[in-house]
């Protein structure tokens, strides 16, 4: 891998709970966790349950050093972080970040609250690890050793959510999960973000039969991210964030009727790796 070069890695793909069924295998069961490699740096998109396959690589091939940002403090997004090795493992530097509830609750202060009694044995204070926590608020930007630069913009979910724009020797990737577009519109934030990104990877969690019976939930659908797309001059799309009881049956035919529509288009599926 080169300098300048961008990749990806899909450790979960799944939205609100993880899923282990025959019926899920080829899509995987593991919730929301993106790995991106730029040049050296390596960029974690979410701490769900995926996370700790991504840790156990990680550790695996010895890296140094990775930075996570978490998009929401739902359960499904920040229920691996307990169990990513490197935090437990001297030698490794891990930085996580978090925007949506600025003002309200400090990333350390988030992970502390995840990692209490009675739901866990131990608090971070077991890490032997180089941790260490940062703050921003949504709409900064943040830069990343000399070559990655981290956009930030607010989401429409329950509670807030942050979407991300990475970007690295001219590509880009945009980071866009649980958020809920409002029919007909197209949301100006996530716009920004997408804008002539080589890759969007966005909350397709309802069919847009579904939309309709879980209005509030503060999720999108396939069709939506198409729109946006051609609108933002985006060049491919991963469908992500899919709902708990979608079978692999059933997303091959969402990856079918979006390709169609959009032929950059395909659904992200655990253990993915691709290549910008």
């Amino acid at each position: 891998m080169t300098e300048g070069d961008v990749t990806l890695r899909f450790w979960g793909v799944r939205g609100s709970i993880p899923v282990c069924s025959p019926e899920t295998r080829r899509g995987g069961g593991n919730t929301a966790c993106v790995e991106v490699r730029c040049g050296g740096r390596i960029v974690i998109l979410d701490a769900g349950s995926g996370i700790r396959e991504a840790g156990l690589a990680l550790r695996e091939e010895k890296a140094k050093e990775a930075d996570i940002f978490l998009t929401l403090a739902h359960w499904d997004h920040i229920i691996g972080l307990p169990f990513y090795k490197p935090l437990f493992c001297s030698g490794m530097a891990t930085t996580v970040w978090s925007g949506h509830l600025a003002g309200i609750m400090t990333t350390r202060e988030l992970v502390k609250d995840l990692m209490r009694a009675p739901f866990l044995p131990v608090g971070p204070e077991v890490f032997c690890g180089d941790v260490d926590y940062r703050d921003f608020k949504a709409g900064e930007e943040i830069q990343l050793g000399d070559s990655v630069l981290i956009k930030t913009r607010s989401l429409k979910h329950p509670g807030g959510a942050i979407g991300y724009r990475v970007e690295h020797g001219g590509r880009a990737i945009a980071y866009v999960t649980d958020t809920e577009h409002e029919p007909g519109e197209l949301d100006a934030n996530v716009l920004e973000l997408i804008e002539g990104a080589d890759l969007m990877i966005y909350d397709c969690t309802y069919t847009e039969e579904e939309f309709a019976l879980y209005r509030g939930y503060g999720h999108s659908t396939w069709l939506q991210r198409a729109e946006l797309c051609r609108a933002a001059n985006t060049k491919r799309l991963a469908i992500f964030h899919h709902y708990p009881g979608r079978s692999d049956d059933q997303l091959d035919a969402m990856e079918t009727a979006a390709r169609a529509d959009f032929p950059g288009a395909f659904a992200a599926r655990d253990g993915m790796f691709v290549k910008i």
